[in-house]
């Protein structure tokens, strides 16, 4: 069993009061706080190591670039890479998107070519493909949902043809919660020698990833989603790609030489990390993963779903509570609304109550059109939360629903 009062309070931001309330944190889907190990490492090496990577031979340029490529390798090893210069460090997980479709965008589609994604992704993994099909003049296509509110493979089936060059799929929903089948997707997107990019910025923190296992041939997400400083992203690809593909930026950092009527590039990963990129960030993504590891894994998941499980069971008790997705089997987020209330109105009481919850669209638009709302509260959570804070939750939403439907009436 995980000490949660322990853990708790390795995480100092939770011990604060927000308007006079003790701070009930559920926004975690947006970003989770930071616990003390990474904090100290932060401090640490900024007061002690502070230097810039691969750029110097001094003592303190060689020291942050072994903790730079220590990083690389936890990172390797915590999604089971086959290699660490498979592991490219990117500013996000939306950074990291945005360097595939602008790299596997540059060397593999062309004029006709097709993009497929899905109707529940986040804007970040939308847009940037919609940038490469108007660049490139390919056509981008959207994978349905069901009735039953999950993808439609039979459709998927469908719309893979021989002009389909890529699927973008978003492992969990940041909305929903729901876990998408993308081993199935991928496995099928194979059998037509189609690649896929696989959405883990929702999945990372909640469930053990084997990219070998999944056999993706891209995986993204964020350190500031998996308790990591903010500024820093992963972008896994294999090797067979990452080499064909061109470099997304170029400048210091990503080249072995330059003459002025020719450059050769450095070799992965260094290809694709151009410039200075946050290497602090990245050693803090490092410690927050031996956190993890050291608290033990598969008891962190295992207490984030009987939690989920909970906080379900006790969502579905409010009267005129709506929950958005039918799965049961749910990780992270629980969205809903409640019968005549707008979701910025719950959201601005829970907040004096202490309780920091998502409203709005959850840069999912085309989800909300298909719910046909205009958005929704998002409850995320993480293994520092709590049963009380679940019922602290149910407690606010109850009181805000009493105090909104009466000064409706009056």
């Amino acid at each position: 069993m995980l000490n949660l009062d322990k853990i708790r309070k390795d995480f100092p931001i939770l011990s604060r009061k927000v308007n006079g309330n003790q701070l009930v944190y559920l926004d975690n889907a947006a970003t989770t706080q930071k616990p003390k190990p990474v904090l100290d490492q932060i401090v640490k090496f900024y007061t002690s190591v502070n230097s810039n990577v691969h750029r110097g031979m001094h003592h303190l340029s060689k020291q942050a670039s072994l903790l730079y490529e220590q990083a690389r390798k936890t990172v390797q090893e915590f999604i089971n890479a086959k290699d660490s210069k498979e592991i490219i460090f990117t500013n996000s997980a939306t950074g990291a998107i945005n360097l595939v479709a602008d790299s596997f965008g540059d060397a593999f589609i062309k004029q006709g070519d097709e993009i497929i994604v899905t109707e529940m992704e986040h804007h970040s993994n939308i847009i940037p493909w919609q940038k490469i099909c108007r660049k490139k003049g390919a056509s981008l296509k959207v994978l349905p949902i069901t009735e039953q509110e999950t993808l439609n493979l039979n459709k998927l089936k469908e719309l893979i043809n021989k002009k389909t060059k890529l699927i973008s799929i978003t492992y969990i929903s940041n909305v929903l919660g729901i876990v998408n089948p993308v081993k199935k997707i991928i496995d099928l997107a194979h059998i037509h020698n189609v690649c896929v990019l696989v959405d883990g910025a929702q999945a990372i923190q909640h469930l053990p990833v084997d990219v070998q296992k999944l056999d993706c041939d891209f995986f993204v997400f964020s350190g500031h989603k998996i308790y990591a400083e903010t500024g820093i992203g992963v972008l896994y690809g294999k090797e067979k790609w990452l080499n064909e593909m061109p470099p997304y930026q170029s400048g210091g950092g990503m080249i072995e030489s330059v003459k002025f009527d020719k450059t050769n590039y450095a070799k992965l990963p260094l290809k694709f990390e151009a410039g200075t990129g946050n290497f602090a960030a990245a050693i803090s993504l490092k410690a927050s993963l031996d956190y993890l590891n050291n608290l033990n894994k598969n008891k962190i998941f295992s207490y984030e779903r009987r939690l989920m499980d909970y906080a379900l069971e006790k969502l579905k008790s409010i009267d005129g509570l709506t929950i958005y997705g039918k799965s049961t089997k749910r990780y992270g987020a629980i969205s809903f609304n409640l019968y005549n209330i707008h979701p910025y109105d719950l959201g601005v009481i829970l907040d004096q109550l202490g309780i920091a919850v998502r409203t709005g669209t959850h840069c999912a638009e085309p989800l909300m059109a298909y719910y046909k709302v205009k958005g929704t509260i998002r409850a995320s959570f993480s293994f520092y939360n709590t049963k009380k804070e679940v019922d602290q939750l149910a407690e606010g939403i109850q009181k805000a629903q009493t105090i909104l439907l009466a000064s409706s009436i009056s």
